[in-house]
């Protein structure tokens, strides 16, 4: 049976939760109104042109660590800061009560002027896909999403199956007007983020980055990305790494100055986390050059580039399930 869903069927199944979402914010008093935004730089997201804070709030595990009570005034405190772009998933849940994009759908209603949303879709076929879309709506109380993407592009992705099905889905998803850009993030292949970024028209994606050069996406696919002027977000920027060898200092410069990158997407458990990365954002908009030694911090760091130090890299990771 075909799956379809269209901007106008959507707002027409959701303008009761809609309206009733509209009239409790406005019963609320919440950090997300109160309090004038602190200023985080911008850098423009490739060809979309929309400027984005280099500090982007990851929904992912980490962000799912926090609980009930803690994890809402996290959220709030990320928009009062300046953080323009909240990054989820379909499948993020990791135990929690809520899903990510659940959690997303309880404070950014409130803002939904102020801010852009980017999820990710697991499915590489069509009526999956778009089961997963029309989800993600509901649960993010949203009628579009700024940034549509695939979710993990594989060492296993078939250009055909990938052309047939997601891509084809984002297209009209674009058309339609449900997603305003779309695009995919990886963490397995850089040669085969750069086969799809070289091969399709894609806006923006979200790629594994940092000192350890697993998966060696700065050399490979970040390249590609910058030919096309597709707009890059860094991930895994600190994951299991932070601590270690490097501060996060260090590693959120490593990221940020590499060439072509928008923005580091970063998960924050904890509210001092989210303060700290922040000041780290502004403290580095505010100096010319770079403090780090990038292949100094590249040779202190080899060591992790794997599975026994990157829980990510590990062959049962799965991105959604608690590794």
């Amino acid at each position: 049976m075909s799956y379809s869903i269209t901007r106008r069927k959507f707002i027409k199944k959701t303008a009761v939760t809609t309206a009733a979402t509209a009239a409790s914010a406005l019963a609320l008093t919440t950090h997300c109104t109160n309090k004038a935004p602190d200023t985080l730089p911008t850098r423009t997201l490739g060809k979309t042109g929309i400027e984005i804070s280099q500090l982007v709030f990851g929904g992912g595990s980490q962000f799912l660590k926090n609980e009930d009570g803690e994890w809402e005034p996290i959220l709030e405190r990320a928009v009062e800061l300046g953080i323009n772009l909240f990054d989820t998933a379909s499948n993020y849940q990791w135990g929690s009560k809520l899903t990510s994009e659940e959690r997303f759908g309880q404070i950014l209603p409130r803002v939904r002027d102020k801010v852009l949303i980017s999820t990710k879709f697991e499915a590489r076929d069509r009526d999956g896909a778009m089961r997963e879309i029309e989800t993600s709506l509901k649960s993010m109380k949203t009628d579009y999403i700024d940034i549509l993407m695939l979710h993990s592009v594989e060492k296993s992705e078939e250009m055909k199956v990938f052309a047939e099905g997601p891509y084809k889905v984002m297209q009209e998803m674009k058309e339609q007007g449900v997603a305003r850009f779309i695009g995919f993030s990886s963490m397995n292949s850089a040669e085969k983020s750069r086969e799809v970024l070289e091969n399709f028209e894609i806006d923006a994606c979200i790629l594994a980055m940092n000192p350890t050069q697993y998966g060696n996406y700065a050399k490979v696919a970040l390249p590609a990305a910058k030919a096309r002027n597709v707009g890059v977000l860094a991930m895994k920027v600190m994951r299991n790494i932070v601590g270690v060898e490097a501060t996060a200092q260090e590693l959120m410069e490593y990221a940020m100055t590499q060439e072509g990158v928008a923005a580091a997407c970063i998960g924050h458990f904890g509210m001092a986390t989210l303060e700290e990365n922040a000041a780290i954002i502004r403290a580095m908009s505010q100096t010319r050059s770079a403090a780090i030694d990038r292949e100094a911090l590249e040779a202190r760091l080899a060591y992790l580039a794997g599975p026994h130090a990157l829980c990510w890299a590990r062959p049962d990771y799965f991105d959604g399930m608690m590794c």
